[in-house]
């Protein structure tokens, strides 16, 4: 990458802060988008750059100097110092250098731009030779190569190569005027090896056979009940009930009260641990150091219902006088990191998922789930469900459409009361301050005893 300068030819422009970084980056990517038949926005790009973060601390108030620039030589870091008109001082540190990377096993940088775009395009008329009742397939691939070197005051050289591909298949089906959508998304810190064995066209089967199963399914019950959330459903409702809660920003700005000063304090059943893993093999959310530096390492947040912590980056770290735990992310070479989650789950429980649902006397089993929101805040969340079947006495009965789940995320945490000994994984782009982060998010089959689950009041 650019920017192979030894790490003391930064020096200069880190010294005299409590804490310093110069953060280098060279990043390239493909993406492409399908809809209605014809291929849109074909893009092939790269950047480079270079940003330098100085923070001075000052009875507990962190002052942050920043600025970027599109180069990555020393002398561009100079530039940078001499532009925060900051005086430099103080010994320069030893540097440790490192470096790690995960290669994909077939680099899709090499892959034809035209075979992107032919695997959409099949994509597309295989699902409408099938399901003649499609009416619109969108299609939308992506890969990126991240190559990224954080120098700091810490004595870190840490240099890492990421290559992420995904893929997202959403498909609208139409009967009688009425219309309905499904959505399956596939991606990892893999590369075109992503999409061999058929995965690509099961996923994108599997969206259109949601879309039409839902136009035959009546609206959901609206109302309070339990609800059962599969594994299948992916993480979605622990990434917006406590995950952004526990970014340690939110907490020590007030903007997540209920968790504020908790730690030590019960606030899920003894059954619930919550872990935060970045070093998760080919998950979306892993990186082998974070972006100020610091190796990446599991964080345990809730352990036996008891909160244990929170993701900190290094300004939250020197807020209270700590060191980060390594969640320090951010989009590019141009923006500030801020604290953000990776590979969020719950861990498995020791029920049976099975059970679970069994002992469900009438409620809502939710497979797959959409988007989410949450208000920190006050802990408010709505969540989409794009896959839900009503269930009497045991029994699932019936798809259902249109259900979403509303709720407070601290109650909610609470009242689980089943936690199955399965765990499956949802993948996702978490946005926060205008930035966007690769995240995956997991967890097990629950219960939880009472949910708002908006839909069709019963007559």
């Amino acid at each position: 990458m650019s920017g192979d300068a030894p790490a003391s030819a930064y020096a200069a422009a880190l010294r005299g802060a409590a804490y310093g970084e110069v953060f280098l980056e060279d990043s390239s990517w493909t993406s492409a988008r399908l809809e209605d038949g014809r291929a849109q926005e074909l893009v092939s790009g790269s950047d480079r750059g270079v940003s330098l973060r100085l923070l001075q601390d000052g009875e507990g108030r962190v002052r942050t100097l920043f600025a970027s620039g599109p180069d990555a030589g020393p002398e561009a870091a100079a530039r940078l110092r001499a532009g925060l008109g900051v005086a430099s001082g103080g010994p320069a540190p030893a540097f440790t250098p490192a470096f790690r990377s995960a290669p994909p096993r077939i680099d899709p940088a090499a892959v034809p731009l035209e075979s992107k775009v032919g695997l959409l395009t099949a994509l597309d008329r295989a699902v409408r030779a099938e399901f003649p009742s499609v009416r619109q397939v969108t299609a939308v691939y992506g890969d990126r190569r991240r190559r990224t070197r954080v120098i700091n005051t810490d004595g870190a050289d840490a240099r890492q190569d990421l290559v992420s591909t995904n893929l997202s298949v959403s498909v609208v089906a139409e009967e009688g005027g009425r219309l309905q959508t499904g959505h399956e998304s596939l991606g990892a810190q893999r590369g075109w090896e992503l999409f061999e064995g058929g995965s690509a066209l099961a996923a994108a089967r599997r969206a259109a056979v949601r879309a039409l199963a839902k136009l035959r399914a009546p609206k959901a019950r609206a109302g309070e009940m339990p609800v059962v959330l599969s594994s299948s459903a992916g993480g979605t409702f622990i990434h917006e009930a406590i995950g952004h809660s526990l970014e340690v920003d939110h907490v020590q700005e007030g903007s997540s009260p209920a968790y504020r000063g908790a730690v030590g304090r019960r606030i899920a059943p003894e059954t619930i641990t919550v872990v935060d893993d970045p070093t998760l093999a080919f998950q979306r959310g892993s990186f082998f150091f974070d972006d100020e530096g610091v190796p990446a390492a599991p964080t345990r947040l809730v352990e036996k219902g008891v909160l244990a912590g929170y993701l900190y980056d290094r300004v939250g770290a020197l807020r209270e006088g700590r060191a980060s735990n390594g969640h320090g992310r951010r989009e590019s070479f141009a923006h500030r990191p801020f604290p953000r989650m990776s590979n969020l789950y719950i861990a498995p429980g020791s029920d049976d998922p099975a059970e679970i649902v069994r002992g469900l006397s009438r409620g809502l089993f939710v497979t797959r789930m959409g988007g989410g929101q949450v208000n920190t805040a006050t802990g408010e969340f709505v969540f989409e469900v794009d896959e839900g079947f009503w269930v009497e006495g045991g029994t699932v009965r019936h798809l259902v459409r249109d259900a979403n789940l509303l709720g407070i995320g601290p109650e909610a945490l609470r009242s689980i009361d089943r936690v199955g000994w399965d765990v499956g994984w949802g993948i996702g782009t978490c946005g926060k301050e205008g930035q966007s982060v690769p995240v995956s998010d997991g967890q097990p089959t629950i219960r939880l005893p009472s949910v708002v689950v908006g839909g069709a009041h019963e007559d």
